[in-house]
Parts: C-alpha cells; sequence; structure tokens
C-alpha cells in the first residue's frame, strides 16, 4: 500500500480532533467540501472508513480511533522536525476545546499579541485531553472536575456557571423569571456534556419541547443566536453576542476550565499568567 497524501493526513487529523469538518475546514483555511472530499479519498485509499458521518458532526469509528492516534503523533513530529530549521523564536502551543477558543479565546488574542509580541502563540483546538509531550503541547485548558494529575500543575480557570440563552428578539425573553418546567417546555439546545439532561433528572423532570443535539457547545450557541431555542452554555462564552439570559443553573460542583501545564518554562508560565489574568 502506498503511503498517503500528507494533506489528506493533515484533514483527516482535525477533523478527528475537531468531530466537524467545518470546524476543520476553518482551522486549516480550506472549504469544508474540499476537507470532507480529501477525507473521503483517504477513506478509499486505505480501504476503511474513519468516521461515522452525522447529521450535526462526526464520530471516529474503532478504525478512526485507533488510526489517528498514530497519525497525529507523526504530524507533531514533522512540526517539530521543521521547526528546528527555522530561527529560533519563543513558541508556546495551547491546547483547548473548540468551543473554548472560538467564543473565549480568540476575542482575547490581539490583546495577547500586543502584550507579548515575542510569544508566537500557537493553538490546537481540540476535545480530548492531549499527551504533552507526543503533541508538541505546551499547556492545555480542559472543562471537567478539579484534575487529579499529581504530573501537572493546574490553575482554575472560571469555574462553569450555566446560563440558558436564547436569541435577543426571541418571545422567550417575554417570560418572568422561568423556571427550569417553564424552560422544558421549549425547544431545548443540547451540546456534548449534556447539562439539560443532567439538570431534568436532578429535578425529577422530562423535555415536553424538542431537544436539539449537537456535539460543540459553539454549534450550540449558534443555533440559539439563530432562534432555535434555548441553549445552556457557560456564562464565560457569552461575551457581547445577541443572546438573552434566562436562567441561571444551580452550580455543578467544581466543574470548571482549568488550565494544565507540565512544567513552569519561562514562555509557558508567560502565558499561563496571562491567562488566569482575563
Amino acid at each position: 500500500m502506498r503511503l498517503p497524501n500528507l494533506n489528506a493526513l493533515r484533514m483527516f487529523d482535525a477533523a478527528a480532533r475537531h468531530l466537524n469538518f467545518g470546524r476543520a475546514a476553518e482551522e486549516l483555511h480550506l472549504t469544508q467540501g474540499a476537507v470532507a472530499q480529501q477525507v473521503r479519498r483517504l477513506e478509499a485509499d486505505l480501504g476503511h472508513k474513519l468516521f461515522h458521518r452525522h447529521a450535526r458532526g462526526l464520530t471516529l469509528t474503532d478504525t478512526g480511533r485507533s488510526y489517528h492516534a498514530p497519525v497525529r503523533q507523526a504530524l507533531a513530529l514533522i512540526r517539530e522536525a521543521t521547526d528546528h530549521l527555522a530561527p529560533a523564536v519563543q513558541r508556546v502551543t495551547l491546547s483547548v476545546p473548540p468551543s473554548f477558543a472560538s467564543k473565549w479565546l480568540v476575542p482575547r488574542l490581539p490583546e495577547f499579541e500586543a502584550r507579548h509580541p515575542g510569544i508566537d502563540l500557537r493553538i490546537v483546538a481540540e476535545e480530548s485531553l492531549t499527551d504533552f509531550k507526543q503533541g508538541g503541547i505546551d499547556i492545555a485548558i480542559r472543562q471537567g472536575g478539579k484534575p487529579q494529575e499529581s504530573s501537572l500543575n493546574s490553575a482554575l480557570l472560571s469555574l462553569v456557571d450555566l446560563v440558558a440563552v436564547a436569541h435577543q428578539d426571541s418571545a422567550l425573553t417575554n417570560e418572568v423569571s422561568p423556571d427550569l418546567t417553564d424552560l422544558a417546555q421549549h425547544t431545548l439546545i443540547q451540546d456534548g456534556h449534556r447539562h439539560w439532561d443532567l439538570l431534568l433528572r436532578q429535578q425529577g423532570l422530562t423535555a415536553t419541547g424538542r431537544v436539539l443535539q449537537f456535539n460543540q457547545t459553539a454549534l450550540a450557541m449558534d443555533a440559539a443566536l439563530n432562534g432555535q431555542g434555548i441553549a445552556l452554555v457557560p456564562r464565560i462564552f457569552l461575551g457581547s453576542q445577541p443572546l438573552a439570559e434566562l436562567w441561571q443553573a444551580p452550580r455543578l460542583g467544581d466543574q470548571g476550565f482549568y488550565v494544565l501545564w507540565p512544567s513552569t518554562q519561562g514562555r509557558a508560565k508567560t502565558v499561563v499568567d496571562w491567562l488566569l489574568r482575563q
């Protein structure tokens, strides 16, 4: 079997990290169709299906999952080897969930670049917790409970304060102080964290309206912006978007956004300090 095309492997890697052809295309500055086509060709060349296609995203097949790990490692080695040929720079690679990247981090990057022009900050958008060494990652941000990894430094960036939101022009905004029972009668938009399911189950409630399911919070927010229903999202993602807050969810223990890093090397610590000041 001949070796696959390197560009096809890059597109497969991006699609596997985002579990979405559109988000992979944005990262690679390509069209969604181009990414999907290259992945289909790669599957044909390999003779194996790498993804299950769904209406609102992708999931890796067992073959795709086992293939992605060494492919990602190989691409990281190629990048590292190429970087050694380039002039020395203060380069830091930050791994973040895709929705955190688009809704929180990207709007703040101009301020970081202005404050730290000597640091080349590279963003890798991915859901899973990475292997820092093999993935070439200096810092990671992850959503979940307080990290327990003893080999990593960690710091809380923000607790997850969930708010129910809808488009500010939605008729839902006319309801006075709706509670969870009221919201459950409308169309709910749920992301991969399935917080609606959790909160309704805790209160012994069932959604009587439709439930739209997306695999990423950013997509759920986009659906709410389009007036498709009520999304339950972290408050820190809202920014200046035209979304109206309808309800504040109870806090989920120590669930938060945590910064993780394996060392205190100077350039990485500078980025960590900046993140924690935001």
